[in-house]
């Protein structure tokens, strides 16, 4: 299984981003997909989930109204848009893919997002 995130960089605060995550070497319609994040000196925080099959969403409270997780089956690809974006967004967004039963099992390489105050 290889995921690879994309579309990290450098914005000023109060701008937006929007990160992809292509997923190969899985059935990907049959997996919930999610972002994660770790800043600089701190562990890895869930930040949003995407359920199979029109399932449903969900968000770390801090990303609420802000962030927008969405999947394109036909792509193979999840993406996070990020809007209004804050200095302490700032951190390594990596993408998993995982199951209900078993939670998220694989991780891919991250982006970073730097937000400049």
């Amino acid at each position: 299984v290889q995921l690879q995130a994309s579309g990290g960089g450098l914005v000023q605060a109060g701008g937006s981003l929007r990160l992809s995550c292509a997923a190969s070497g899985l059935t990907f319609s049959s997996y919930e997909m999610g972002w994660f994040r770790q800043a600089p000196g701190q562990g890895r925080e869930f930040v949003a989930g995407i359920r199979e099959n029109g399932g449903g969403t969900y968000y770390t409270d801090s990303v609420k109204g802000r962030f927008t997780i969405s999947r394109d089956d036909a792509k193979n690809t999840a993406y996070l848009q990020m809007n209004i974006l804050a200095p302490e967004d700032t951190a390594v967004y990596l993408c998993a893919a995982g199951t209900a039963t078993r939670g998220y099992r694989y991780f891919g390489q991250g982006t970073l997002v730097t937000v400049s105050s």
